[in-house]
């Protein structure tokens, strides 16, 4: 009984259940489904649009860029006096080189210092000799001006006063004139008076001469004070322009012994690439400089020059920082400033490390350098500077033009079409 047929079939049709037969969607539907999709396609395609973008390369830098010092000439490091992160303003002294020749008798420099050194002070001394002789003798020719001319006051006014009894005596004599004609006075009286007319003019004579020669030495005292005055001067003057001379070889002497490596800028030390007692040839590397601004970060990318009529200052652009992943960290926004109005010389691309390369390994030209400023907000902690650096390399998304879907889609067919069309001449 159990190995009936009918039995085998029965439970080999259970285990594979009932056949149901489901029903289709109706036409409408699939109809109506189908044209929605054609007509948002259609829509897309019409109305949508796409902007094209490139990724160039770049990298941090600053403005004004960082300062790298080099050593002027060989010598010896001799002091050190500045550390790294210290900021400095233009003319700090940053390192003490010493240049000077050492001779049996000590170092060159040194004892040229100390003889021009003593010369100066010796003339300064002579220097104070003279202006104490000038000043003794200045004021010894005002004494005896000043007082001839109080003896010059007293004589005039005696001559003054002596005039005025001339003229009396001049009258009185034309007086005892007609004195006597009319036989007043006798010719006895009349030759007296005469007498004391002349005797008061011989005195007036004598006083006005008198005067005359006072006048003459006080104009002669004027002049040889100008004169010894002048000459005081001129003598001070020589020795000052000798002082000078001296001065001259003194700093002569000093900078070939020892020179000062000054920071031709303000800004903070970055790097210092010596030490104290380290000997270094011309042209090595001291030190770096880099701006304190806080707003002096920019960022350097090169723009292929097909891509140069899409892109203008003031564009938005994505960055993206090599020291932050943007996996993890994201994009950052930066603003164009400036493009190159010509393409860069290859020898100036080279000196950065984000300059485009071949396969080769060599840079060609063509490249457009455009200036970034960067927002930094998002990188930078409250209170603290932006953890970037100069050199830091970078990636950033360049926005070029946009079209329609549809031309896009047709980018091709223009392409077949400017391949097989004839000479274009001008309407």
């Amino acid at each position: 009984m159990l190995f009936r047929k009918e039995v085998s079939d029965y439970q080999q049709a259970f285990r594979s259940g009932q056949v149901l037969l489901l029903r289709g969607w109706p036409v409408w539907a699939t109809v109506s489904g189908t044209v929605l999709i054609v007509l948002s396609l259609l829509l897309l395609l019409i109305f949508g649009s796409y902007t094209r973008r490139i990724n160039v390369s770049g990298e941090i830098i600053t403005l004004p860029h960082t300062v790298n010092l080099f050593a002027p000439e060989q010598g010896m490091i001799a002091r050190l006096l500045v550390h790294n992160g210290q900021e400095v303003n233009a003319g700090t002294p940053l390192y003490q080189l010493d240049i000077g020749r050492v001779t049996r008798n000590g170092s060159l420099s040194a004892t040229t210092l100390a003889v021009l050194e003593k010369q100066r002070q010796r003339t300064e001394s002579i220097i104070r000799e003279i202006e104490n002789n000038r000043k003794a003798t200045l004021e010894g020719l005002q004494l005896q001006l000043e007082r001839y001319t109080e003896a010059r006051d007293s004589t005039r006014q005696m001559v003054d006063s002596a005039s005025v009894g001339l003229r009396a005596m001049r009258e009185s004599m034309k007086d005892y004139g007609e004195y006597r004609r009319r036989g007043l006075v006798t010719t006895d009286q009349q030759n007296n008076q005469r007498y004391l007319f002349y005797q008061q003019q011989t005195g007036w004579q004598s006083l006005n001469a008198q005067l005359i020669q006072q006048d003459l030495q006080i104009s002669s005292l004027r002049s040889e004070l100008i004169v010894r005055k002048a000459e005081f001067d001129s003598q001070i003057d020589q020795y000052h322009i000798h002082i000078d001379d001296l001065r001259r070889q003194m700093a002569e002497a000093d900078a070939s012994g020892m020179r000062l490596v000054t920071a031709p800028v303000a800004g903070r030390v970055s790097s210092l690439g010596v030490t104290e007692g380290e000997m270094v040839g011309a042209g090595d590397s001291l030190a770096q400089l880099v701006p304190v601004n806080k707003d002096a970060w920019r960022l350097v990318v090169w723009i292929p020059g097909e891509s140069i009529p899409w892109v203008h200052p003031g564009d938005g652009i994505n960055l993206r920082y090599t020291a932050f992943p943007f996996q993890k960290y994201g994009q950052f926004p930066g603003r164009i400033e400036s493009i190159s109005k010509a393409p860069v010389p290859a020898r100036e691309i080279e000196r950065y490390a984000s300059a485009p390369r071949t396969p080769a390994g060599s840079v060609s030209d063509g490249w457009f350098k455009a200036v970034v400023k960067p927002d930094l907000s998002g990188l930078t902690p409250q209170g603290k500077s932006p953890p970037v650096s100069s050199g830091m390399q970078a990636e950033a998304t360049l926005f070029l033009e946009t079209r329609s879907l549809w031309r896009w889609i047709l980018s091709p067919y223009y392409s077949l079409k400017s391949s097989i069309t004839g000479e274009v001449h001008d309407r």
